[in-house]
């Protein structure tokens, strides 16, 4: 796990002393994802530089270090990431007669480039990664993401200059870059609080996709494409749920894909650990390493004092029935208040899950105590855990029933007593979602429903101004025809855009602020294709969605230690903004300071922060999209 940045100048220009004073500043600009060592590679005659930031991991002697050369001198690679698997890709080269200098999985990949060609390396790699690799003989730069976006990559085409990094300020780094804000990709942002690939809140960047492969040659014009493809492997995945399956068989199948990829992420030259939360996800990554090492793993793990917010307590009762080396803190509001401040340097584009808060902090815990730790994302969108996939079927299924009068009515009593839309509906009981269920009885089909209950500001054109949103996954008719079951639809959606965009880039940058490593075994790519292979009624069972994870987890630990209700991984920001936050929010919030630049209508804004104090909405979540982006404003634009 590193940082990476560099560029390409086709024409040349750069003197030798300025190209590395450049890819110099753009490498000390995340010298935080690297703390063990840099690293500096150029060629001023070909126009093109590569940076590298350390955090040694894998081969912690100077034979791991980057940018690193081939053995025949042909690629050149700046990486970030690991490959689980190299021992296995190290010994078929060396059994083809390839030979090693180090013990790294860098030069391991970059033989199997010389031997098996770029793509076919790829394909057979288990890993997360962002690579840049440049082939002297083609004279061919590549940029290559891993296949879900576990690893982050930025890239910005210039006219005869291409810059990349692993985070937006190493470019911001370069002294002639002046970037704009895009206020389209704005717009998209005040919808989902954070801006989806492939934008970035500048016009001149962009995200490299996951599985995807920039290639510029040249006398070229760049060329970005798939090597890889989750839509056409779930598509693929759906065509055998009618088969025959027998649970327990398949439970095994799963178990056994799932012991081996944590397994491999347990490969370290380094002190390791794990994220424990007490949910059915970190749950059961902790109980297959405990079942795999010999000693007890270390685990980590955050508690807060409000009840609604707090897990610790489950997560010390499965690490004692695991027999694990637990540590817990219990986080105090001031310390959860000091991390405020440091979100807009840490996301350097806007950026409003608030559990962001929380992943920093243990992430900073953990770091005091090893350098790698594994965690638990990704089995929701795998196996169908999150609530609101249930509750957009359930509502639509309901609503679908009513009269179009009758639903208008049932609208206008939630718009005006929201108590009575809760009696109207049962089936949704967080008080937090009620303010949403008036606008989703005006919606006309599932997709739209799923669409409002991923909203921040459903409706960011009257907010943004000046600014048309993108349109992505959430629009694409094209996944219902491919998935036309709608639970499956909505997994699809969350893995190509929430999934990359929210989740792994909340946990990139928390982990990299503090040079901890984030190792994510339930996105092995293979999962992923075993998992598509479940049809929703294999996933969601009695109401519940990962039920295969839970089958696999009670082998190991107890139903009555992990069956609960579902808790997200948040901080109570509703309390917060009425109490210690309020005068913070209220200076970003002010009616001038958002009528300043012309991006915002305060209108809007402030109705919502007045009844958010009032306390007749809950508008938290709306509330901190704008103040994460003014923060930011402040930072960088």
């Amino acid at each position: 796990m590193c940082g990476i940045a560099g560029l390409l100048d086709r024409r040349a220009q750069l003197a030798p002393d300025t190209l590395t004073r450049t890819v110099r500043a753009m490498t000390d600009a995340i010298a935080h994802r690297g703390p063990d060592g840099d690293g500096i590679w150029t060629d001023p005659e070909a126009g093109i530089g590569f940076g590298h930031r350390r955090l040694a991991i894998i081969d912690v002697s100077p034979l791991g270090a980057q940018p690193m050369e081939s053995a025949c001198g042909r690629y050149v690679a700046t990486y970030n990431g690991e490959i689980y698997n190299f021992a296995e890709l190290r010994a078929k080269l060396a059994a083809a007669g390839a030979r090693f200098r180090g013990g790294s999985d860098t030069e391991v990949v970059l033989e199997g480039f010389v031997r098996w060609g770029v793509e076919a390396t790829i394909a057979r790699c288990v890993g997360m990664f962002a690579f840049a690799l440049w082939d002297r003989q083609t004279r061919t730069l590549r940029l290559i993401r891993d296949r879900l976006g576990v690893k982050p990559l930025y890239y910005a085409h210039l006219d005869t200059r291409l810059l990349f990094a692993s985070e937006l300020k190493a470019m911001r780094a370069v002294a002639d870059w002046q970037p704009t804000l895009d206020r389209d990709a704005l717009a998209g942002y005040v919808r989902h609080g954070y801006v989806a690939a492939p934008n970035t809140i500048y016009a001149q960047a962009k995200k490299l996709p996951p599985s995807h492969i920039l290639e510029w040659t040249l006398g070229a014009e760049p060329c970005i494409a798939p090597y890889w493809d989750a839509r056409a492997q779930a598509s693929a995945g759906r065509a055998q749920w009618a088969q025959p399956r027998d649970d327990k068989t398949t439970i095994d199948r799963l178990e056994a894909l799932l012991k081996d990829a944590v397994a491999k992420r347990m490969v370290s030259d380094v002190p390791l650990g794990a994220f424990l939360s007490g949910g059915i996800d970190s749950s059961l990554v902790v109980a297959l390493m405990q079942a795999q090492s010999a000693r007890p793993v270390k685990t980590f793990t955050i508690g807060f004092g409000e009840a609604d917010y707090d897990e610790a307590r489950h997560a010390k009762a499965i690490a004692a029935h695991l027999g694990t080396e637990h540590t817990e803190l219990y986080v105090e509001p001031r310390h959860a208040l000091d991390v405020v401040p440091r979100l807009a340097d840490m996301y350097d584009e806007p950026f409003a899950d608030s559990s962001q808060i929380p992943t920093f902090l243990v992430s900073e815990m953990t770091r005091r105590n090893v350098t790698v730790a594994l965690s638990g994302d990704g089995g929701d969108e795998l196996f169908a855990g999150y609530n609101r996939y249930v509750w957009a079927e359930t509502l639509w299924s309901w609503i679908a029933r009513m009269p179009a009068p009758l639903r208008r009515a049932a609208a206008t009593v939630a718009e005006r007593v929201p108590g009575g839309l809760a009696r109207l509906l049962p089936v949704v009981r967080p008080h937090e979602k009620l303010a949403k269920l008036a606008e989703i009885l005006r919606l006309d089909g599932i997709d739209s429903v799923y669409r409002r209950l991923v909203s921040q500001w459903p409706d960011p054109a009257r907010l943004v101004r000046g600014g048309r949103e993108p349109s992505g996954a959430l629009w694409n008719a094209g996944l219902t025809k491919d998935f036309p079951e709608p639970i499956a639809r909505m997994q699809m959606i969350d893995t190509l855009t929430y999934l990359p965009d929210d989740i792994l880039a909340k946990v990139d940058r928390a982990t990299m602020a503090v040079g901890l490593e984030g190792r994510e075994p339930l996105l092995d790519h293979r999962l992923l294709e075993f998992a598509w292979t479940l049809p929703p009624s294999f996933k969601l069972r009695g109401g519940q969605g990962k039920w295969p994870l839970r089958r696999v987890l009670e082998r190991y630990v107890p139903q009555a230690l992990f069956e609960r209700p579902k808790m997200g991984f948040g901080v109570p920001i509703d309390s917060w903004l009425r109490g210690p936050l309020r005068d913070w929010a209220e200076d970003l919030l002010d009616a001038k300071a958002l009528a300043a630049d012309g991006l915002f209508d305060p209108a809007p804004v402030r109705s919502a922060w007045a009844a958010h104090l009032a306390g007749t909405r809950e508008m938290q979540y709306p509330l901190w999209v704008v103040l994460m982006f003014q923060a930011w404003k402040r930072r960088w634009a």
